[in-house]
């Protein structure tokens, strides 16, 4: 069934966002791609058309670059039709801390990109969000956000503060018919996953996590754990405070 939604993507150059446009480009979406690589965006494009999509825009963007993700929300907004129907933050980095080095530059890497990276991404277009009385936000967290995974805490902390975010913007724009979608992933083959040397437990595929993560939004999921089996683990280990490993 044709869609015709208008759906902005971060991240959009490969792994999860990239799979997330291919759903909505076969459902007949306009489409606002953005990453930094934008090489890699124009073959998204193209396949994004081949697909079924509507109509897409590609945006080099920065998503720690607030003026200019201001800039490219507004232009999106304008973009074949007015308004916006989805915005999925889904733009991020998975750095280790670095911790021996006495360097916080990875850290501060993970917190900047995956934080205000969010903030950038979403704000700018909820105010015409709450114009038009619909929307749907849509902020990639991780299963991470609900462990103490060693040698990540920053990545952690990170997907902690944007699920705490989902959680209250949820609240606040709920009178307004903005609904809010955060997906907590674990291991979804990637580009950030293919560089582990570790065992990932329960990894699941790039585009069966994509159609799953989909339905999730299209439903009105408020907090989306995937792979299933990661919602018991996490239910036991925040009882018993276990730590399990994630990224």
């Amino acid at each position: 069934m044709k869609s015709n939604q208008k759906i902005f993507i971060t991240g959009s150059s490969s792994g999860i966002g990239e799979a997330i446009a291919y759903e909505y480009a076969s459902q007949g979406a306009i489409l606002g791609l953005a990453a930094r690589r934008s090489e890699k965006l124009k073959t998204v494009k193209a396949k994004c058309m081949e697909l079924g999509a509507k109509n897409v825009k590609n945006y080099s963007l920065d998503v720690s670059d607030t003026k200019e993700s201001i800039s490219v929300a507004k232009d999106f907004v304008a973009f074949d039709k007015e308004g916006i129907d989805i915005v999925i933050a889904n733009a991020g980095v998975a750095a280790s801390d670095n911790l021996s080095s006495g360097d916080p530059t990875k850290i501060n890497q993970n917190l900047n990109i995956n934080i205000i990276g969010v903030t950038n991404s979403i704000v700018p277009f909820v105010p015409t969000m709450k114009s038009q009385k619909a929307g749907n936000i849509v902020i990639m967290s991780s299963i991470a956000s609900f462990t103490a995974p060693a040698y990540f805490g920053g990545y952690a902390a990170s997907k902690v503060a944007v699920r705490r975010l989902g959680d209250t913007w949820r609240t606040t724009l709920k009178k307004h018919n903005v609904r809010v979608t955060t997906i907590c992933p674990g291991y979804i083959k990637s580009e950030m996953t293919d560089v582990n040397e570790f065992k990932m437990p329960f990894l699941m595929d790039t585009d069966v996590a994509a159609k799953k993560m989909v339905n999730a939004i299209k439903v009105g999921k408020k907090t989306y754990i995937l792979p299933w089996q990661w919602r018991p683990v996490i239910a036991l280990s925040r009882f018993f405070g276990m730590k399990i490993l994630s990224i």
